[in-house]
């Protein structure tokens, strides 16, 4: 284990051998890393909190701190960042609380660019890559694949599916749907399918045409959401990728952007 004498190590929490602490980092009461995990400089980590293995930190980041939610009562709630993760310069990472099933939680293969803002009890699933200055409030899925560009608000309690692009500044209200490619003008839309990282994900021809179907039935037919599900059921092949997106509709609380 490489721990610079800078740095400063509470005897409570619990580091692997592998893992390295670099100058003037702070790891609090309660807190895991796992092995080959790097902290480059000046991190501050406060407990419960678990990290696991093959994870970055830069420097300013402060991981597993209390919310920025009046509710908060000092419970015992917790953060957990999973594997391969890069978390850049600024980045804010708040851990749970009791309104929100008490866990704020990172997944594997993220890249969360410099002051992201991670609020209570939000949950990023895995792959995903979140812009700079990108802020979520809290109560937020995010699901894996998705692309967050630079600048965008998220608002409490919504949902970001898998493999959707958000373009940069936008303010997100309701759930994003899934494979979508969704941006803020002066009002937010969707634009269609996110062809392009789709493409690049491996997803066939077919697959991409039938959510590009979809999603011009669901926001340019002028159709409302169950006349548009019903067409989407009549006329389209039955993918999974197109089930994703039809039962994403039905389970979303929020309504979703068009």
């Amino acid at each position: 284990m490489a721990i610079h004498p800078t740095a400063i190590v509470d005897p409570d929490s619990n580091i692997s051998r592998e893992a390295e602490i670099g100058p003037y980092c702070i790891i609090g009461s309660g807190v895991t890393i796992g092995p080959r995990t790097r902290l480059l400089a000046h991190v501050y980590l406060e407990g419960k909190l678990t990290i696991g293995k093959d994870n970055v930190f830069y420097p300013y980041c402060s991981c597993g701190v209390t919310p920025q939610d009046k509710k908060y009562k000092g419970e015992p709630s917790e953060t957990r960042i999973g594997d391969a993760n890069t978390i850049r310069e600024f980045v804010t990472i708040n851990r749970g609380t009791e309104g929100g099933g008490m866990v704020t939680s990172i997944g594997d293969g993220n890249l969360l660019m410099a002051y992201v803002h991670v609020a209570h009890d939000v949950i990023i699933h895995n792959r995903t890559i979140i812009g700079n200055g990108v802020t979520f409030a809290g109560h937020i899925v995010v699901e894996d694949y998705a692309n967050i560009s630079g600048l965008t608000a998220v608002h409490h309690y919504t949902r970001i599916g898998r493999h959707a692009m958000v373009g940069s500044r936008s303010v997100i209200k309701q759930d994003v749907l899934p494979y979508s490619m969704t941006a803020t003008t002066h009002e937010i839309e969707v634009y269609g399918a996110n062809r392009v990282g789709l493409e690049r994900a491996g997803y066939s021809t077919g697959a991409i045409d039938a959510l590009q179907s979809a999603f011009r039935l669901l926001t340019r037919s002028g159709l409302n959401t169950s006349q548009a599900l019903a067409r989407i059921s009549e006329e389209l092949p039955e993918t999974s990728e197109v089930g994703i997106l039809t039962n994403f509709i039905r389970e979303s609380s929020r309504g979703f952007v068009k």
